[in-house]
This record gives C-alpha cells, structure tokens and sequence, in this order.
C-alpha cells in the first residue's frame, strides 16, 4: 500500500494510494485533490477500491449480512468515489445497493427502509471542495468508532484483503422519496411560520425544501440549488459566511426562523427571527426543554462542549429530566443515546439524536428542524428569540484551538487532567474558586463551585487542544477562568500560543 505518489504518473494510475491519516476516530476523510490547487492527494481511486475491499472484508470478519447501502453526496467527484469503493465490496463479497445522490441521513434511513444493516456513505460531509471521505455503520442506527476504524486501518493498509463470491450490485431509486415521506409522516404544523432553509449549495437542496413544505410550513429556499463548485460559502452551519448569508435572508424575509443545513445534511445551524445565530447546544436545551415536558423523566446526553446549563436548567429539573456529559464526536454521542435509551443526544458542532419515538437514532438535520417546528407550533404565543430567552443566561467563550502535535496532544492532556485533578483533590483554589466536579470522559471538563466550568481536550481530528470556557455570572468570569487555564497551558512548551482572546 503505498502513502505517497504523485499525480499524472504511471505509479498513480496503477497503484493504490492511502495515507494512513485518513482513517479518523469515527469516519475517514482524505485529500483528492482539487483543480488549482499544489497540495498532494492522500487517496486515489484504486486506494478508495482498497478500502472497499478492507470494508468488505471487515463486514464478514464481523459477521453481518453481506449487504451494504451506498450513498454519495453531490460533488465533482463523489460519483466515481463510490463506484470505485463499490467494486472493492463487491470483489469482498458484498452486495452493493446503490440509493444515488443522498445526504447522509437518507443513507442512515436506507438502512431500515431497506432492511440492510450496513452502510457506506461516500461524503466530505462540509469541507471545502478537494476533500472526500466515507461514513460506516454496520449496526444501525450506530456508525463506526475508534475500534472499527482501528480494524479497517489494519486490514486496508496490511492488505489484509478477503476476495469472495457473491457480490453485487442493486440501484435502489425509492429511497429518496421514501425518505421525504417518512420526514413529514404524521406532521403537520397548525401555526402559520415562515422559514429560511440554507443549504449552501450542496446535497441539503434537493431535500430540505420540499420536506419542510410538506411539513406545513412556508419556505424560503437560500441557495439550494445544487452547485458543487460552492460559489458563495461552503455549505458549514458553522461557517459565518452561511449564517450571516441566513441572518440577511431571515430579517428581509421577516421570517420565523433560519435554519442551515451542511454538505450532507446531517447537521442543523439556528438563526432566530431577530437574525442572531443561537448555538447548537442552546439549541438542544430549547428542545430538550420542549421535549421533557411531552415525556416525563426524559433523558438527554450532550458533548463535553456543551453548554452546563443542561445541568442546573429549571425546567429540566421540574420536568423530572436528567442529562449526562459525553464524549464529543458524533459516533460517541449516537452511540452513548441509543445504549442508554436517552430521549435525545445533542453536540455542539450541530448534530442532533433524536431517538425513538422522536427518530431513529442517526443524525439528521432535517429532523432536527422538525423538533424545532414543532417547538415552536406547541408555543404559538412565543418567538424563536423568545423561547432563547426563557433560558437561563450563560456566558461563553469561543472554542480556541491551540496548536499540539498530533503524537503528543494526548499524552500532554494526560498531564494537564492529573494537574487539574491534584487541584480539586487538594482542595485549591481555581479562578478563585473550589474544583467539584471533574469528568474525564474526553480530556477534562471541570466544573466550579458557581457553576462556571472549563474544558481541555485533544481535538479528534487536527493537531490542536480545544479550550471552552462557560460561567453563568458575566463575561469577565469567562475571561478569569480562561485566564487561569491559559496559566496551566503556558506551563507546557509543547502546546502553541493561543491565537485569539476571549
């Protein structure tokens, strides 16, 4: 398996190339190259065939039916992508049924509407245009973490490949509008909204609109339509581009609502009726809100970048709810909802996991939408900036994201989680404050006397620690705890200076 050939040779077009980087904690995500741009690919299309094979191979080391569902997102090249990664199923043994143009959660939907246990989804989810990768699941509606990705490595980059008879390949074409029907199934939104649907150009166009209509609402489509050359802002509900392009469309529309949807759609970004952005964890406690009051004791599970009002809301309280920290990353969080039969698991970055009755399990950004319609439809008397400001007030930094080599950003967290541990154990002050809680499920989430609270953790996917501060008590608090995180961190010679102030 070789990691480094260039482009235009004899050795690119006869050999596969992987580098081994792109094999991430729970999904995989490499550089193909992109017209214009210097930087070398990690992937070819044999290598995206080696890794069908390795996907293939692991589907029957691990026993399930040899089926899979394949998907691709709409980008210049996802097409050949996916047909490449389906030879290398089928030469394992798989059969292949292909649902087309999809965004992921129409993927993860194939799973049960088709009865077909696994999944592959070839898809760079919101990154700029160059990048490709593939979502995995084999149990639906969990996709893949460390374990599995640690296994396909090996297989894929080993060639530890297993050719057998009997694959296959099926084009399924009801699925898409199966998936539309089962979006809008049983929902129909009495009170009159207006809503901005962003999708950036990218595969959220072909579906967000029509399922938000079918839902009862009026829609006001922003760039959906489908155009993988992105020209105005890649398709991030994160990105600022997008949600302020979301802020003009909602204040001139005068509309109820903007919600942006990413490049596959599995992810939900907020804007209020006012045009200001309302962070996805906010987001999840309005829902989460919402949804305890219909069913009683609920329980919910949030990243450990989340917001620690889940954990002292009122409301919550009152309607019998309980919420657990988890890792941040979306297989843990999905995975962390279905094995404790939380009601819902919310993270940060935009995913939302709505579980049965409410949805499947998977992460869908159109279904998340549909929690927030019908928030909205069960308190006709109130504005989305209303219901923001029913909750408690909580002040918080931006996520900061100092530099720390990938080989060492663990081992150095390590050491900063025994720092701040030997803090609370010794009873110390911390920003002038005790430690009484810390959760060590992902770096260190601290939380003091106050309810004010830090994290430090190893950033899963670049070589970076991520910083968040939250205080419930002012700005100038957020700034004295990160203050007294900064002191710990510049302790470190290993970790970069922090390129931006709170």
């Amino acid at each position: 398996m070789h990691h480094d050939l260039k482009p235009n040779t004899w050795e690119f077009e006869t050999s596969a190339l992987v580098k081994p980087t792109g094999f991430r904690e729970y999904d995989a995500r490499w550089w193909v190259g992109h017209p214009g741009s210097d930087k070398a690919p990690e992937l070819n299309l044999y290598g995206v065939q080696a890794l069908g094979m390795g996907l293939g191979t692991l589907i029957h080391e691990l026993g399930r039916p040899a089926k899979i569902v394949t998907g691709h997102d709409f980008r210049s090249y996802s097409l050949s992508i996916k047909q490449a990664l389906e030879v290398g199923l089928m030469a394992a043994g798989i059969e292949v049924h292909d649902i087309g143009l999809a965004v992921s959660p129409m993927a993860y939907f194939a799973q049960f509407d088709l009865d077909i246990a696994c999944v592959a989804m070839c898809t760079a989810s919101h990154n700029e245009n160059g990048w490709t990768g593939v979502k995995m699941g084999v149990e639906p509606p969990l996709t893949f973490g460390p374990e599995e990705m640690e296994r396909l490595k090996d297989i894929v980059l080993n060639e530890a490949f297993k050719t057998k008879a009997g694959g296959g390949y099926v084009r399924q074409t009801s699925v898409a509008q199966n998936y539309l029907d089962d979006l809008s199934d049983g929902v129909s939104i009495k009170r009159k909204l207006k809503v901005v649907a962003a999708c950036g150009n990218g595969t959220a166009g072909a579906f967000a609109p029509k399922a938000l209509a079918a839902m009862g609402v009026e829609v006001i489509p922003l760039d959906c339509e489908l155009d993988h050359t992105f020209p105005r802002y890649n398709p991030n509900p994160e990105d600022m581009d997008m949600l302020h392009a979301l802020r003009d469309a909602v204040l001139e529309h005068k509309a109820d609502v903007g919600l942006a949807f990413d490049g596959d759609g599995d992810r939900c970004g907020v804007v209020d009726n006012e045009g200001d952005e309302i962070f996805a964890d906010k987001v999840g406690l309005m829902i989460a809100r919402d949804l305890s009051a219909q069913y009683a004791n609920a329980k919910f599970v949030v990243d450990v970048k989340s917001t620690g009002l889940f954990a002292i809301d009122p409301v919550l309280k009152a309607n019998g709810a309980t919420t657990d920290y988890w890792k941040t990353g979306h297989s843990y969080i999905k995975r962390y909802a279905s094995q404790n039969k939380c009601l819902a698991g919310f993270e940060k970055s935009g995913h939302y996991f709505m579980q049965p009755p409410v949805g499947r399990g998977y992460d869908d950004g159109l279904v998340a939408a549909r929690c927030i319609l019908e928030m909205l439809d069960r308190a006709p008397d109130k504005t989305m900036a209303d219901l923001k400001r029913d909750l408690p007030v909580s002040y918080g930094s931006p996520t900061m994201s100092p530099y720390c080599a990938d080989e060492i950003k663990y081992d150095v967290v390590d050491r900063i989680v025994a720092q701040i541990e030997s803090l609370k154990v010794e009873a110390r002050a911390f920003a002038g404050r005790k430690i009484i809680d810390v959760n060590t499920v992902n770096g260190i989430r601290f939380t003091l006397e106050d309810g004010a609270w830090g994290l430090v953790r190893a950033s899963s996917n670049k070589p970076n620690l991520v910083v968040v501060v939250e205080s419930p008590n002012s700005h100038d608090d957020v700034k004295a705890v990160f203050l007294a995180i900064k002191d710990i961190l510049n302790q470190y010679s290993e970790v970069g200076a922090f390129d931006q102030e709170v």
